[in-house]
């Protein structure tokens, strides 16, 4: 992005993978506990998480003879979550690609990544997720199976209803997340195979319709059963669906958009788009950072340096032209 305030338009969107895209609705820092910092990545606890806890405690009283095994268990579904959205950062930093924040929240976590825009970086980044629960699943397992081996159902039954609830927990995030229905990672998953063959517009467009479809099956699974919290997560769903949707549109027009001749971008190569593709960040204006010399035309603000709507990198302007006053290249190669 501009390092003075002007940005590009797509960037603002989000890099529309690893849910983790500010178009998305998603928890962020803002009220939530800054726990730690690990591998140059910061982790929040949002405050919904406390109230959730105290619900789930008094509704799960009676699982385990003391309390302490409740707090126990919820400890432990924070720590695996906390691994999985590692996995998706961590991947994702393997890429090439930006990770800095994961947020935990009673609806899982949001692990915010920004992998390069390619079909493989993406599809890497949110699979890294998943994995870790496949790996935990069968240690989880063994160590359950060896504790009934050993007699503990009999001899320390709270303990051997926790290790079994390990077990439950890795394969219920692991086949939960892995539902093709965006934005769960099965779906971002399926997403980013499809951009290997149609493209990262239309990947997404079959995504979020289908993910819409999976919302409105939610709903009605919630209406049915009177879960509050399957209507919760139906309706985080399909309003994330719907935003990814309108992204997609705008990613259509960026792809049909011609650009210009004799400029490339310093580090992807990729030609400058013609087009109000950049945004002041001073008055919010939209404009063609390119057409107008890197001034905005409405509070007249100078921005010498650009980002590059394809890959994300900031250089100066000077960088990208070879001339003054770039060509126009239309979609058909007929320069004007």
């Amino acid at each position: 992005m501009d390092d003075s305030g002007c940005r590009s338009l797509c960037n603002a969107l989000g890099f529309f993978d690893c849910l983790e895209d500010s178009e998305l609705v998603l928890p962020t820092q803002n009220g939530a506990v800054r726990l730690f910092r690990f591998s140059g990545i910061q982790v929040y606890l949002h405050w919904s998480w406390f109230v959730v806890a105290l619900i789930e405690f008094n509704l799960r009283g009676a699982q385990y003879s003391s309390p302490f095994w409740n707090v126990a268990e919820y400890l432990a579904l924070f720590v695996i979550v906390l691994m999985h959205e590692f996995g998706h950062a961590l991947a994702c930093r393997q890429t090439g690609g930006q990770a800095d924040q994961i947020v935990l929240w009673p609806l899982g976590g949001v692990a915010y990544v920004a992998p390069p825009p390619r079909p493989a970086a993406t599809l890497w980044s949110i699979a890294a997720g998943p994995l870790v629960n496949l790996i935990l699943l069968p240690i989880a397992l063994v160590v359950a199976m060896a504790a009934d081996g050993i007699g503990l159902k009999d001899s320390m039954p709270n303990l051997r209803h926790f290790l079994w609830a390990l077990v439950y927990i890795n394969a219920g995030l692991l086949v939960f997340n892995l539902l093709p229905v965006y934005p769960l990672d099965g779906g971002q998953i399926l997403r980013s195979l499809l951009w290997f063959a149609i493209g990262p517009a239309r990947s997404l467009i079959v995504a979020t319709v289908i993910g819409l479809a999976g919302a409105a099956t939610l709903a009605g699974l919630a209406l049915f059963q009177g879960s509050i919290w399957i209507g919760v997560l139906a309706a985080f769903m399909g309003i994330n669906c719907w935003r990814a949707l309108q992204h997609a549109r705008l990613l259509r027009q960026v792809e049909q958009a011609p650009a210009y001749q004799g400029a490339r971008c310093p580090k992807c190569q990729a030609p400058p788009l013609i087009g109000a593709f950049w945004a002041c960040g001073s008055c919010q204006t939209r404009f063609d950072t390119f057409a107008t010399g890197g001034v905005c035309p409405k509070c007249h603000q100078q921005f010498p340096i650009t980002a590059c709507i394809q890959c994300g990198a900031s250089r100066p302007m000077s960088e990208w032209l070879g001339q003054p006053a770039p060509p126009v290249i239309h979609p058909r190669g007929t320069a004007q």
